[in-house]
C-alpha cells in the first residue's frame, strides 16, 4: 500500500457505479472481502485494469492444478533471490493493478507479510491461465500491460485437448513488446529467468 492512502475515502458509496473519480489501484485495499449487500467473498480476487474493475470468477479445476502444480516446479528450481507467489496482485501506476495466476518475484518481497501488492520491478516472470472467462484480457490485454512495466518474461497456459500447452515470450526493450520464444506441449527447458525445466504433463498431476 502507498503511504498517501486515503482510508477514508469509501470506495463502496455509489456501488455498483465506481467511486469518486473512478476506481485507482489504492483502491484495492479498501475493499471489504464480502460485497455491500452480503455476497459472500465477492471481492476475495479482484483486479485493476485500464481503470476497470474486474471481479474474478470461480476457476475450473483445469485452472487451479496449473497454479498448484507450476507453483511448486518454480519454489524447486528458483534461485534464493527469487520465490514464486500466487494471489498477488501488481501495482503497476494508477489505473493498473493487475492480478497474474503465478508470478516470480524479489524473494525479498515476497517475505514482507504485511504486501497487499509487488511493484513491477520486483517481478522477474509473470504467467497467465487462460480460462473462457479471461481469454480476452489474457492473451491481448494484460501483456500489453507487463511489457509496458517492463517485466521481462511472459507466459501465456492455455488448454488443448485437455492438456496444457505453455506460450513463452521475452520483452524486447527497445519496442517494449513480447516476442515469442516457443510454445512447449512435453517439455519445457529455459534458462531466464533462471534454469527451469518443466514436463507438462506433470502440470495435471
Amino acid at each position: 500500500m502507498t503511504a498517501t492512502m486515503d482510508r477514508t475515502r469509501d470506495v463502496l458509496a455509489n456501488w455498483p457505479y465506481p467511486p469518486d473519480g473512478g476506481w485507482t489501484s489504492d483502491d484495492l485495499d479498501l475493499l471489504p472481502q464480502d460485497g455491500p449487500n452480503g455476497e459472500l467473498d465477492l471481492f476475495k480476487r479482484v483486479e485493476l485494469i485500464d481503470g476497470a474493475l474486474i471481479l474474478m470468477s470461480p476457476q475450473r479445476n483445469f485452472h487451479e492444478y496449473v497454479i498448484s502444480n507450476l507453483r511448486g516446479m518454480l519454489k524447486a528450481q528458483a534461485p534464493a533471490h527469487l520465490r514464486p507467489s500466487t494471489q498477488m496482485t501488481i501495482r503497476i501506476d494508477r489505473w493498473q493493478r493487475p492480478d497474474p495466476d503465478v508470478l516470480v518475484v524479489d524473494a525479498d518481497a515476497s517475505r514482507d507479510m504485511a504486501r497487499t501488492a509487488f511493484q513491477a520491478k520486483e517481478v522477474h516472470l509473470v504467467v497467465e491461465v487462460v480460462s473462457p472467462e479471461s481469454e480476452h484480457r489474457d492473451i491481448h490485454v494484460k501483456p500489453k500491460i507487463y511489457a509496458g512495466a517492463g517485466i521481462r518474461h511472459f507466459w501465456i497456459i492455455e488448454e488443448e485437448r485437455g492438456q496444457p500447452v505453455v506460450h513463452v515470450y521475452e520483452l524486447d526493450e527497445a519496442t517494449s513488446f513480447y516476442s515469442g520464444i516457443g510454445i512447449f506441449r512435453d517439455k519445457l527447458q529455459l534458462q531466464l529467468p533462471f534454469p527451469i525445466t518443466i514436463d507438462i504433463a506433470d502440470l495435471l498431476t
